[in-house]
This record gives structure tokens, sequence and C-alpha cells, in this order.
């Protein structure tokens, strides 16, 4: 699978530390087993099979060998019927070898389930009519894949700390769920509660999603139990290492407490009591702009992973170093967050509205910067993020998709649904304004425009239903608007033309769509707005008056200066790259 996009590169592009500031991660097994395409694939179509269930409840036990890098587990998972069905169909990677399978604890021969190809299929006994609930038991293990560059590609993270000691993490949002408990490895395959028991070596932890129910001692091992609600699917995570742990509870201002958690490495305290530090304000931006932290009554909690991050649900993935930055706040702390309303509260139906969490998630940085010091590093950051985009394919397709599909910069969007989603949340605030942009991102996030503490739960959404909740919000149909950014690769061009004193300004859109969109423009020292009704609009400009057309850049267009600098760049890149070819020959 090609290396996973993802903001992550935007940290390269920023010169941001990117590391975990401990001992590399041991290198992927050289001979591990190949996945199959079922596996290493995510999301498409849902089966007709996975569609007829409801995922009701995760019972998921694991036990940890470091040594061996191996995994055993034990899942026991109970579904109710939507539709009559006949069989349960799940994913898991057949490199995971099956010892037994039973259904409501009744062992099955093994001619009634079989996983050739990492879809796993179990006859049920007898039919399952519609609303009846059934349960299945499923014991395997072995070797589970291995990351070779998490988290750009997924799987399993075997590290060990600067002193020797096992460092391990999970991270599967490219290849899925199924690259080690058998799951629904779709976007809205969540179940409605998880139950993990994850066994270690006495010496270390596992801290894990939602809350801690108990540990038990065995010994020479500790059993941990967590439980959480509705989780993304690849958001549930193994994290094991002799853990440190910072404790503290945030006083919301929606009247509720909410427990803050930080598992540290030793040695790294004075870096992650400077993170933890930003909790609290990283917390108070959210709830005032967005709404309340969906997840108070469980935790906000981090891990220091042995990968750069991920957003794993309430224990986001964090190993960036714990640097200082210009911006005054930790960019992958801050973005992996921002996923606990952009993808863990409300999911995307399908990969193909992917640009709802990352488009969102990534708007959330410069939106942060200008909460804490007005608009200079907003506008910062938005330029960084104007220049990395492709505009190649429309961010979004309006078709199933698989990950690979929406990831891949040569065949789709890339990071584009990152960037060019971030900017073109810019320009929508600026078109309908705070109040309306606002209240259309909690009614997105929530369902409701009134979110509290307990009247509200994770959600589903598609990019039509975001579109429905704008035009509702301002009174207005805005398709217009989204077909050009969102269902179109080329960004609108702005042709000018003069007669005189008279300025024409002309939008040109990729497929010739309607776009009216209003534009300021400076003329002298005053900006007048110009309606642009039917796409066109005209302007007085005495010669020799100052002119700027947009000057508080409100609006992401086509800029011919960006594709010329893009273009330099990419060469000068090239240039480098055989230069240093050329001196390892």
């Amino acid at each position: 699978m090609h290396p996973r996009l993802s903001l992550l590169a935007l940290g390269v592009t920023l010169g941001l530390a990117a590391g975990a500031g401990a001992a590399a991660s041991e290198p992927a097994t050289v001979e591990q087993p190949k996945l199959t395409a079922q596996t290493e694939a995510s999301g498409g179509t849902m089966p007709a099979e996975q569609a007829r269930l409801h995922f009701d409840h995760a019972e998921l036990h694991f036990t940890i060998d470091p040594a061996k890098r191996h995994l055993d587990g034990e899942a026991t998972l109970r579904f109710t019927a939507r539709e009559p069905t006949d069989v349960l169909l799940l994913d898991l990677d057949r490199n995971l070898p099956i010892a037994s399978v039973a259904v409501d604890g009744k062992p099955l021969a093994r001619g009634a389930w079989g996983n050739p190809d990492g879809r796993l299929r179990i006859r049920l006994p007898a039919p399952l009519a519609r609303g009846g609930s059934v349960s299945t038991t499923i014991v395997y293990g072995g070797q589970p894949h291995v990351a070779k560059r998490a988290p750009w590609d997924g799987g399993f993270v075997w590290s060990r700390t600067e002193d020797g000691q096992p460092w391990i993490a999970s991270a599967v949002e490219g290849e899925g769920c199924d690259l080690f408990w058998p799951c629904i490895d779709q976007p809205t395959g969540e179940p409605d509660l998880v139950d993990t028991w994850v066994t270690v070596p006495k010496a270390l932890a596992a801290p894990g999603n939602g809350v801690l129910v108990g540990i038990e001692d065995h010994g020479a091992t500790r059993t941990w139990h967590w439980r959480i609600k509705q989780p993304d699917t690849y958001a549930i995570s193994i994290n094991v290492g002799p853990f440190e742990e910072l404790k503290g509870e945030y006083k919301s201002r929606y009247g509720n407490t909410i427990p803050m958690e930080l598992w540290y490495l030793r040695g790294h305290e004075e870096g992650a009591r400077r993170l933890f530090g930003e909790f609290p304000r990283m917390l108070d931006f959210f709830e005032q702009e967005i709404g309340p932290y969906p997840f108070g009554d469980e935790k906000m909690g981090v891990v220091e992973t042995p990968h750069l991050g991920m957003e794993h649900q309430t224990l986001n993935a964090y190993g960036n170093g714990y640097p200082r930055s210009e911006y005054d706040f930790d960019w992958l702390l801050q973005h992996e967050f921002a996923h606990e309303w952009f993808g863990n509260q409300v999911t995307n139906v399908n990969w193909d509205d992917m640009w709802l969490h990352e488009g969102f998630g990534t708007y959330m940085q410069p939106l942060f910067s200008q909460y804490l010091y007005g608009d200079m590093p907003y506008f910062s950051w938005l330029h960084t993020e104007r220049m990395t985009l492709s505009n190649k394919f429309p961010i979004v397709s309006g078709q199933s998709r698989t990950e690979e599909q929406v990831y891949d910069g040569r065949t789709g969007p890339g990071l584009d649904i990152y960037y060019k989603g971030s900017l073109v949340l810019h320009t929508l605030r600026n078109l309908i304004g705070d109040d309306a942009f606002f209240e259309s991102v909690r009614r997105l996030v929530y369902g409701r425009p009134d979110p509290r503490p307990g009247n509200f739960k994770p959600r589903y959404a598609t990019t039509r239903d975001y579109i429905d909740i704008v035009d509702q919000v301002t009174g207005k149909d805005l398709k217009w608007f989204f077909d050009v950014y969102l269902y179109d690769a080329a960004l609108p061009k702005l042709e000018t033309r003069r007669d005189g004193n008279t300025l024409e300004l002309r939008w040109v859109t990729g497929h010739g769509q309607p776009f009216p969109m209003p534009l300021e423009v400076q003329v002298g020292h005053t900006v007048h707005t110009v309606p642009m009704t039917g796409g066109v609009g005209h302007i007085e400009v005495p010669a020799g008056s100052l002119l700027i057309v947009d000057p508080h850049s409100k609006v992401l267009r086509d800029m011919p200066y960006v594709a010329t600098y893009q273009a330099w760049r990419k060469a000068q890149a090239e240039a480098q790259k055989n230069k240093a070819e050329g001196k390892k020959d």
C-alpha cells in the first residue's frame, strides 16, 4: 500500500518536529505474510450481509507477548439483525489464524466458517429473524501485521524505549480494524459498546480507550480492562509500555468535569508536563467554538507512541517529540484532538466523505491560532496550506470509495481533503458569516444547534447532509458553492477585462457551472463588495488607482503564481534528489 497521506506531512512542510524523542521502532518483519487485497482495503460498498446487522457489543481480550511480537485474541461480538439473515460476515486478517468459532456459546464445526481472504463468513446454525440477537466468539492469534512506517501505513509498531523496555502501539486507520480484531471494516461499522482486556507483563502499562474498569494482577502479568462507547472502528487501539501518568480535571463551561490523562515515557516528564498544560486551553477553544467535548464522561486522553500520531478515540496517539512551536501550541495534538469532534463524534458514512474528518480537523489549526493570537498566525497557516493544493481530483466524488482510493493522491484527492477542505471552510465562513458558519458546524457534529452533555450521541453524516445543513441555516441554496469546491477538481478562475475606467470581473469554473461568489475589491483605500450576479460583476477603477482584488483573502481561487511556485519547488526537489543519488554512485 502507498504511504498514507495525512496532515502529518504538513509538519514537514512547516519544519516542525516529528519524532518521539526515544529509541526508533524495530524494523518490520522482512518476511511477514502479505496482506490480502481484502484486508489491505478499508471501506468501499458495504456488503449486504454486514448491512443487515447492528453491532451491539464487542468484548475483546488481547494478550501481548512483546518478546515474540505475538498477539492472542478472543473476541465475543453481539449483533441485532436489522433484516433476516443466516450469516455473519466479518473482517479479519487471515494471517491471524483462527482456532475456533462459536455462536451463542456453542462451538461450530470447521465447515461452518471460513476466512480464505480476510473476510470471515460464519454460517448461523439457524436463520436469524429481524430484531433477533446473536453472538459469536472467535479465538485467534499470531503475529499481527507490522507497520513499516506507521502511521502512514497500518499495523503494529514494536519498539523499545531508551532503556530497552518494550514500547508497543497499534495504528490501523488505512488498512482498518481487521488487522488485529474481527470487525466490520467500514466507517459505519461502529459497535455501540466495546470492552477491551489487554494482558501484558506486569512491569508495563496498557492504557486504552474510554474508562478504566479495573486492573487484574496475575503474578507475572496484569490485565487492563477498558470500556468505551461507540468508537470508530480504527480508533480502538493497543498501547503498551513503561508509562508514567499525568492526571487532572477540566471544569467545562457546560457544568461537567472532564478527566484528563497523559501517559508518557519515563524521562520525558518535562515535555509531557508542558504538553499536558495545553489540554485546558484546547478544550476551552473547542467547547467555545464548536460545542461540548463529546466524551466528557470518559476522558481526554493522550498516550506517547513510537509513531507520530493518530486520532484514537479518547486516547490520542502522540509521538511528536514535545516540540516548541512558533504558533505556541503542538499542531499534532491539536489536529488529532480535533478528530474527537470531526471523526469520532460525527463519523463519515463513507470514505468518500473523509473531508468531513480531515478538512474540518485541519481548519481547526488556523482557527485555534486565531483564537490564541489573532489574524497573523491564522493566515500564516492558510497560506502554507494553499501552497500544497494539487486540484487534480474533486475532494468528493459522490461515489462509494475505499480509504486507498481517497488517500492516494495519484488516483484521488489525497492531501486535498485536508488542505483544500480547510480552505473551502475558510471561504464558506467568509461567505455566510461567523454565526451561520459555526451553527452549521454544530449541527453537523451534534445533529442539533443546542448541544449539552447528555442530549446527543455519536452520529454519522455525509457531505450531502452538511450541504443541507448550510442551506437550512442560511436560508439559501448554496449548491453552486459546493458543486465547484467539492465536486469539481479545478478551482474557480477570475478573469478581468478593462473598458476605460470600468473593470469587468468574471468567474470561470471547471465545467461552466454558475458561480455567483461576491468579491471584495479595494480601489484606492476603499473596499467595495461586488455582487457578481450570474458570475459577472463591474466596478469603476479610475486610471492609476490602487487596485487589490480580494484584499483580505476571503475567497479560494485559482492563482497562477501558486502553480509556478509549485513547479519550481518540485524541480528543486528533483535536482537535490538527483544530486544525492549521484553522490551515492
